[in-house]
């Protein structure tokens, strides 16, 4: 069949008229053919529909189970899997540790707890040690302010040249002009899990 979209029925009724058999360009058309033979419908034996439908659900059955199976589990991390050489050498990395004696196990509870003492007043010396600083140098700074506000100020002020740090630079970079930035590409190594 050939369908000529361009031509109205009009025009194809006149130019099937004028079709001969002698001409070089033949345009033969056909009628649209949709329908077919129906086909005959088989009877089948409903014991054999049962065992099909049997035979899909112990299927599906399978499937679920086998999913609710795979769903505890998790997917493995490769950079947390030991390599195997490692698990083969297991036995000759172990240590093996001598059981300690009671009166060990006492002398490093009692050592454990005389540290913990140590820093703890090695703490609070420090602690009461900043304060007294902090103390003095109020009384000291109250004492000025009596004597001279305008001394009291200037010592208030912060001194820059304390902490010697030179910083140059721009502080942000300027965009340099016509640039044209590259495409990054991605590329996923990861293994993918299903």
């Amino acid at each position: 069949m050939i369908f000529l979209a361009p031509f109205s029925k009009l025009a194809l009724q006149s130019s099937l008229r004028k079709v001969s058999t002698t001409s070089v360009s033949l345009v033969y058309l056909t009628p649209m053919l949709c329908a077919e033979p129906l086909k005959k419908k088989k009877k089948l034996d409903p014991q054999i529909i049962k065992q099909r439908e049997d035979r899909r659900k112990k299927k599906l059955e399978k499937q679920i189970r086998r999913l609710e199976k795979n769903a505890r589990q998790l997917k493995p991390i490769e950079e947390l899997e030991a390599p195997l050489t490692l698990l083969d050498e297991k036995e000759e990395r172990t240590r093996k540790f001598s059981t300690l004696r009671d009166e060990e196990i006492e002398t490093r509870a009692l050592l454990n707890k005389k540290w913990a003492k140590y820093k703890h007043h090695e703490k609070l010396l420090d602690f009461q040690n900043i304060d007294r600083l902090i103390q003095s140098q109020n009384r000291a700074l109250e004492e000025l302010r009596k004597e001279s506000e305008e001394l009291y100020q200037e010592a208030i002020l912060k001194d820059i040249t304390l902490l010697p740090v030179n910083v140059k630079g721009p502080v942000e970079t300027p965009p340099i002009k016509n640039y044209v930035s590259p495409d990054g590409d991605y590329i996923n190594e990861a293994n993918k899990w299903d």
